[in-house]
C-alpha cells in the first residue's frame, strides 16, 4: 500500500475554513448558551442557516443528494475544528445518518435528500432504558399486523431529538431480538410523543429527550434497508460516528492545550512565568505528545476508510480511536484546568466548558468499556495484526 500522508492546499484550506467558521460563528455564542441552558429560537435558525452559507452541512454526503462530498479525511478536518467549540455547538452543522444511504429512492427523495438541504432533520433512536452497549435487549417491538408495522416502546437520549422531525427508531420485528430493523418514523405521527427532557452535565445546544412509542402504524415503505439488518445498519452508524466524536475529542483538546500554554506563559508566580517551573513544563509536554499521538490514529484510520479500507477492519479501528482520543481528551483537559488553576473552574473559562463537555464521549456511541471489549474480540480472533499494522 503506497502511502502519501501530505495534506494537499486545498483540504488545508478547508480546515483553515472550518477553523474561522468555528471562532467567527460558533465562539461568540458560547457563553450565553452555557449561562442560559439554551439559545434563542431565531439564534438557531440563524447558525442554522450560517451552516449552509458556510458549506457545512451534509459534509457527510453526495452532492447528488445535496450534501458537501467531503471524503471521511476532510470530514474529520472540519470535525476537528468544529469540536473546539464547547457547548456542542458543532451540532448545529448536522450530519444526516449514513444508513440513509441505503434507503429506496422515495426514502432518499423525501428523508436524505431534505435533510441534507437543511430542509428536515432526523435523530437516532437506539438507547433504551435496559438496552444500551448490549442491542440484542432492545424492547422496542414492531408487530407485524394487517400489512403493517406497529411499533412499540421506549427510547432514551435521543441526541438532537427536540430539533428533529423525525427519527431513526431501532426495534425488533415482532419482538425476535434476531429481526434487528431500522424504521423511519416521523415525529408527527399518533403514538409518538416526548415523555420527557433530562438535564445532563454537559450544556448541549439541543436536548436528548427520552420518547414514547405506543402502537404507531408503520407501512412497508417505513422499513430502512431490510428487515433484519438493523443492527449491521446501525454498526456503520457507530463507524462514523466514532470518527467524528474522536475528531471532536481532538479538537476539544487542541483548544484546551492552546489556552494553558498561552496562560502558562504570561502567568507569573515567583518573580518567573508558571511555564518555567518543570511541573508544569512536563504537563505541557505530556498534554502536546497525547494530542500527536491522537491525530496520528484519527489521522491514519480516517485516510485508510477513504482507500477502502477492509470493513470489519475499519470497525476495529474506529472502536480503537474513539477509545485513545476520549479518554486522551479527558487527561489533557484536566491537566489544563489544573494550569489555569481557579480560573480554570469558572463557567466562562472555556476549559471549564470542555471539562464538562467531552466526559460524555467515554459514554456515548459505545463506552469505553465496550471499545476495549470490541477490540479485545478483535485481538482473540485475528491477533494484534488489526491494530499494529498498517494493512
Amino acid at each position: 500500500m503506497t502511502m502519501d500522508l501530505t495534506i494537499d492546499k486545498a483540504d488545508l484550506d478547508l480546515k483553515a475554513r472550518a477553523r474561522r467558521f468555528a471562532e467567527t460563528v460558533l465562539f461568540p455564542h458560547e457563553v450565553a448558551l452555557e449561562m442560559n441552558g439554551h439559545l434563542p429560537d431565531a439564534t438557531k435558525a440563524q447558525l442554522k442557516q450560517a451552516v449552509i452559507d458556510h458549506g457545512f452541512n451534509a459534509i457527510n454526503h453526495a452532492r447528488t443528494h445535496g450534501g458537501q462530498g467531503l471524503s471521511i479525511f476532510q470530514q474529520t478536518l472540519v470535525n476537528e475544528e468544529l469540536g473546539k467549540a464547547t457547548g456542542a455547538l458543532w451540532a448545529v452543522a448536522w450530519h444526516p445518518a449514513i444508513p440513509l444511504k441505503q434507503g429506496t429512492e422515495e426514502q432518499i427523495s423525501l428523508y436524505l435528500v431534505p435533510s441534507c438541504q437543511g430542509k428536515r432533520r432526523g435523530a437516532f433512536a437506539i438507547t433504551e432504558p435496559e438496552a444500551g452497549s448490549d442491542p440484542r435487549r432492545v424492547r422496542a417491538r414492531a408487530d407485524r399486523r394487517n400489512g403493517r408495522y406497529y411499533l412499540s416502546g421506549e427510547k432514551w437520549f435521543v441526541t438532537s431529538g427536540d430539533v428533529a422531525d423525525y427519527l431513526i427508531v431501532h426495534a425488533h420485528v415482532d419482538g425476535d431480538a434476531d429481526k434487528p430493523t431500522l424504521f423511519l418514523v416521523d415525529k408527527s405521527l399518533p403514538g409518538v410523543r416526548i415523555k420527557r427532557i433530562p438535564k445532563f452535565m454537559h450544556t448541549y445546544v439541543f436536548e436528548h429527550p427520552e420518547f414514547v412509542f405506543e402502537d404507531v402504524a408503520l407501512d412497508d415503505s417505513r422499513v430502512l434497508g431490510k428487515v433484519g439488518e438493523g443492527f449491521e445498519l446501525t454498526k456503520d452508524w457507530f463507524v462514523e460516528a466514532r470518527l467524528q466524536i474522536a475528531a471532536n475529542c481532538l479538537g476539544a483538546a487542541i483548544r484546551a492545550a492552546e489556552i494553558a500554554n498561552a496562560y502558562a506563559a504570561e502567568r507569573v508566580q515567583f518573580d518567573r512565568p508558571i511555564r518555567d517551573f518543570q511541573a508544569i513544563e512536563f504537563m505541557l509536554a505530556d498534554m502536546a505528545v497525547e494530542i500527536m499521538a491522537a491525530k496520528s490514529m484519527i489521522y491514519r484510520v480516517a485516510w485508510e476508510i477513504d482507500r477502502a479500507l477492509d470493513r470489519k477492519l475499519v470497525h476495529a479501528r474506529a472502536s480503537a480511536v474513539k477509545l485513545f482520543a476520549s479518554e486522551m481528551a479527558g487527561r489533557v483537559i484536566d491537566r489544563a484546568l489544573q494550569i489555569l488553576g481557579g480560573r480554570g473552574y469558572m463557567r466562562e473559562n472555556p476549559v471549564e466548558r470542555l471539562y464538562r463537555d467531552i466526559r460524555v464521549d467515554r459514554i456515548w456511541e459505545g463506552t469505553s468499556e465496550i471499545q476495549r471489549a470490541i477490540i479485545g474480540g478483535q485481538i482473540k480472533k485475528r491477533g494484534m495484526k488489526p491494530y499494529i499494522d498498517w494493512n
